[in-house]
């Protein structure tokens, strides 16, 4: 895959969708998003969005996930796919969030990546949406099928995918890169059928027509 063919992509994208923003996940601060974050693992944003709204207004706190009972945090959040699992990683990374950072998410991926229910893409999201850092791409399924399908890479696994795109594009890019590409995949490159025929990228697209 050559960088010239990347940037032809990502510049197609850019001039359909214009600014398309960041996360549709909804937060007031970064420890909203990184409990909304670790609950979208598998699970819809739209859902999320539905179970925060009331989530967010109970737990204001670090120390309000941390201390809460794990049963009811468990109850307040039934409706989200491995919901007990998530509630306990929710918690405990609150109690290192209280022990080690003063109550406040860290700002770096390595600290991040330490947290329970948090690997690459959830501390990429976090990090880039809560504080305007871009230490990598977040790597979600949409970035990571239409990565494929693009030819933008050859590999499966999420890490070396996410490596692969950011040798590819400059460190600059990888925040709207991430949102072009889940926006498009929502729009176009779906999941069950891709849209070529209405695709901006379709003649640079090693997959078009033949999905």
């Amino acid at each position: 895959m050559d960088k010239e063919r990347a940037q032809k992509i990502f510049n197609l994208l850019k001039e359909n969708y214009g600014d398309v923003g960041g996360t549709i996940l909804k937060y007031n601060t970064p420890l909203d998003l990184l409990v909304a974050t670790i609950l979208a693992a598998q699970c819809t944003d739209e859902l999320v969005n539905r179970v925060t709204e009331k989530l967010f207004k109970k737990y204001k706190t670090a120390e309000d996930y941390a201390n809460a009972d794990l049963e009811e945090l468990d109850q307040d959040i039934k409706s989200i796919l491995f919901h007990r699992r998530k509630a306990e990683a929710i918690k405990n990374a609150a109690k290192i969030l209280v022990e080690k950072y003063n109550s406040q998410v860290p700002k770096t991926m390595e600290e991040m990546v330490k947290l329970p229910g948090v690997a690459r893409k959830t501390a990429n999201i976090v990090l880039s949406n809560a504080y305007g850092i871009n230490e990598g791409i977040a790597v979600d399924t949409h970035v990571m099928r239409l990565a494929q399908r693009m030819g933008l890479t050859h590999q499966k696994d999420r890490d070396k995918i996410e490596a692969d795109l950011m040798n590819l594009y400059p460190q600059n890019q990888w925040f709207e890169l991430t949102n072009l590409l889940i926006t498009h995949g929502r729009r176009v490159c779906t999941a069950k059928k891709a849209k070529c025929g209405e695709c901006v990228v379709n003649k640079l697209c090693p997959s078009a027509f033949k999905v």
